[in-house]
């Protein structure tokens, strides 16, 4: 899949005390670029620097061409979790399952793309790349 990146950053989710307002900034600066669209919008999670308590790379892209480019694999193995839309922390109580299964020896991921997919709908889906 070849997304059309429109904004990143770097954090860690544990270690980084400006993660939540980094993250937020990075979504209300895309939405401003994004108003007027109506297909999906990925967030990306990639180049880890170890697993899920190590510094990341947050991307937000659209499918398309464009500069700069994010090409995500479609043959690796994934997992899908869907989100609980209706619940507010839905996203978060979703990472955090994910979170406890890694933890539990019940998911094995393979830190090379993984990403949260945001229909027009309002659903989400989380897509977690397996070894």
């Amino acid at each position: 899949m070849q997304l059309f990146l429109l904004d990143s950053i770097r954090t860690n989710n544990f270690n980084d005390e400006r993660v939540m307002e980094k993250i937020g900034a990075l979504w209300k600066e895309v939405s401003r670029k994004l108003a007027s669209h109506r297909d999906c919008i990925y967030g990306v999670y990639y180049d880890y620097a170890s697993d899920y308590k190590g510094d990341y790379t947050l991307g937000i892209g659209i499918e398309g061409d464009g500069s700069p480019r994010l090409d995500v694999p479609d043959t690796e193995s994934c997992r899908i979790f869907k989100v609980d839309n209706k619940d507010a922390q839905g996203l978060l109580h979703a990472w955090k399952q994910i979170w406890a299964l890694e933890e539990a020896g019940e998911l094995r991921r393979a830190y090379t793309f993984d990403y949260e997919k945001y229909y027009p709908s309002g659903e989400i889906e989380i897509y977690i790349a397996l070894k």
